[in-house]
């Protein structure tokens, strides 16, 4: 087992640069998501920890040995990539133990690394099937054995689940969060999905531009985003952003949003002192954003009126997308919401959960107040 550390890594194709000082403590035992949308750095943060991609500049440890110059065979990490690169002529018993074999291991070693890695990943009635026969499932399964059987000290996923089906993908990633509990070792997985690294990872890194962005829990980076890229990134249907201007009217703090305002409790205005009579950036998520008739006690409500443009039945819940003035933005309310496309109604903000963003420190990505 071993924890993983880059430190001020970069590196660049020519004049591209792909990673742009990295710092990052990934922990033993760690299951650490690398999430970001594509070209943002995350894949060749792992080749660069995999040996796949040399560093230009920093240093990669693996435990307290610096790697930049050791052969990946030598790195003591297995990697499972999104394409299941199995061998078709071979059976998944001989596709699992192949590495093995490369490595002149005992056959009797050999054969007990196989059977418990198949037992662990209930494939064991597989193992004289040839990969033509299986499931796209079952194939990723037999990657992910492959990976097991060495042992390693870190595991690399790069975006494993990409070529399932949405139903198996929900499946994968409860086998894969049971897999890490099982082995107690170091995963390391990049994916462009923030639901796989919001239901998987004990912590999330999330990047933008080769630069990382923030790195917390799942929980915190949801309930407490740095910026607005982050703030924009993870959630699912993503935040509203509303452009406008923090005054002040009759002692309140007054969020100006163009077609409409909202009053900011008065227990938060020294938070948002700074911004005063400046541009801001609010925003708020659709689950705050709430049907009149079934609005949660207690909560600093306030109403906001609306057109109905789309309603999208879920079941458990409905998407409103809505529309005031210049602003179009989506509602997740009760199933029991009778809206309907073309109503005209007052939607209810609450007002306990928000963010402001200062667009004046940082005009691209501006940080949250």
């Amino acid at each position: 087992m071993a924890s993983v550390t880059y430190e001020h890594v970069w590196k660049r194709f020519g004049d591209v640069v792909a990673v742009q000082d990295l710092n990052l403590a990934i922990e033993d035992k760690e299951f650490l998501v690398l999430v970001g949308p594509s070209g943002c750095g995350k894949t060749t943060s792992l080749r660069c920890l995999a040996g796949l991609e040399e560093i230009s500049e920093g240093k990669v440890m693996i435990g307290d040995q610096v790697v930049n110059d050791v052969a990946p065979k030598d790195r003591d990490i297995a990697m499972v990539f999104q394409s299941y690169a199995l061998y078709p002529h071979m059976s998944v018993y001989d596709n699992m133990a192949f590495g093995l074999k490369l490595r002149k291991m005992p056959k009797d070693e050999i054969d007990r690394r196989v059977k418990q890695s198949a037992e662990i990943l209930g494939i064991e009635n597989l193992l004289q099937r040839k990969p033509k026969e299986l499931s796209g499932g079952q194939r990723q399964r037999v990657a992910v054995g492959r990976a097991i059987v060495r042992e390693p000290k870190v595991f690399l996923f790069d975006e494993p689940l990409s070529n399932l089906d949405a139903k198996l993908r929900v499946q994968t990633r409860a086998e894969l969060s049971k897999l890490h509990k099982n082995l107690q070792t170091t995963f390391i997985y990049v994916t462009h999905d923030q639901t796989e690294a919001m239901t998987m990872a004990t912590r999330i890194a999330v990047m933008n531009k080769g630069l990382l962005q923030q790195l917390d829990t799942p929980q915190n980076l949801y309930d407490h985003p740095v910026n607005l890229f982050v703030a924009g990134f993870i959630g699912s249907p993503a935040m509203n952003f509303f452009k406008g201007k923090l005054f002040q009217s009759d002692g309140h703090f007054v969020a100006d949003l163009g077609s409409f305002a909202v009053t900011i409790p008065d227990e938060l205005k020294s938070r948002y002192e700074s911004v005063l009579n400046k541009d801001i950036i609010f925003g708020i998520r659709p689950e705050d954003i709430h049907d009149p008739q079934y609005v949660p006690s207690g909560i600093s409500a306030q109403p906001v009126p609306v057109k109905v443009d789309v309603t999208e039945l879920m079941g458990n819940e409905i998407f409103l997308y809505l529309v005031n003035g210049e602003h179009s933005f989506i509602a997740r309310v009760d199933p029991r919401s009778k809206a309907k496309y073309g109503d005209t109604m007052e939607v209810v903000f609450n007002m306990d959960n928000f963010h402001i963003f200062d667009p004046n420190l940082d005009p691209e990505n501006p940080p949250v107040v």
